[in-house]
């Protein structure tokens, strides 16, 4: 078995996070499939077992579950040296990204896609309502990475990993990145790093199949 595991699925831009992290650092992992769709996180074994919250990412590691990519993030930032904050200001400046991402940019962007891409709901109130708010925390980003190659200091840190994580499936999020222009070349950046995959092509589950 490899040194870390994450319980994930290919469609999860919260595990996309980590799994990312994890290539781009080298560490020896491996993907463990979870099948969302089809009920598996919400079943008592997975919640007694894996994640009492009922959700992944969930990394293994030296004894240890880890939950909520934020946490787990920080959590290899330390174990593997790598996109960590080297000061406590840039600490701060990264947890304040962090908590963005997960409340303003993630949040909106992935439940927008979900909608859309695999409930199917078609356009409403609800999509309009999801995309008015993804819109305003790109606009937020593209405006901060206005001169920046990355969100904190001078280099990739978990920062940009957090905030990229659902950001490469724009068609399926359906709002088009090229009003987001710095964002846009941020994303060229991220994906020009040695390591770099595409969500589908690190995680196990895609494509979907009929029963889910």
């Amino acid at each position: 078995m490899a040194e870390y595991v994450l319980h994930c699925f290919a469609q999860s831009g919260y595990s996309y996070k980590v799994a990312l992290m994890l290539q781009l650092a080298g560490a020896d992992w491996e993907p463990r499939f979870v099948d969302f769709f089809n009920g598996a996180t919400r079943s008592p074994e997975f919640r007694e077992t894996v994640n009492e919250m009922g959700e992944v990412p969930v990394l293994e590691h030296n004894g240890l579950k880890l939950m909520q990519s934020g946490v787990i993030l920080d959590y290899l930032a330390e174990e593997l040296g790598e996109f960590g904050a080297r000061t406590e200001e840039e600490a701060r400046e990264i947890l304040r990204w962090v908590l963005f991402d997960n409340h303003k940019l993630s949040s909106y962007a992935a439940t927008l896609r979900y909608l859309r891409q695999f409930a199917k709901t078609g356009e409403t109130p609800v999509t309009a309502f999801f995309e008015a708010r993804a819109k305003s925390a790109f606009a937020i980003l593209d405006k901060h990475l206005t001169g920046r190659d990355f969100v904190v200091a001078d280099r990739l840190t978990t920062a940009d990993l957090s905030l990229c994580g659902y950001l490469f499936w724009p068609d399926e999020i359906g709002i088009d990145l090229t009003a987001y222009p710095n964002m846009s070349r941020w994303l060229d950046r991220l994906r020009a790093q040695p390591g770099w995959a595409p969500p589908y092509a690190l995680m196990p589950g895609h494509p979907l199949p009929a029963s889910a």
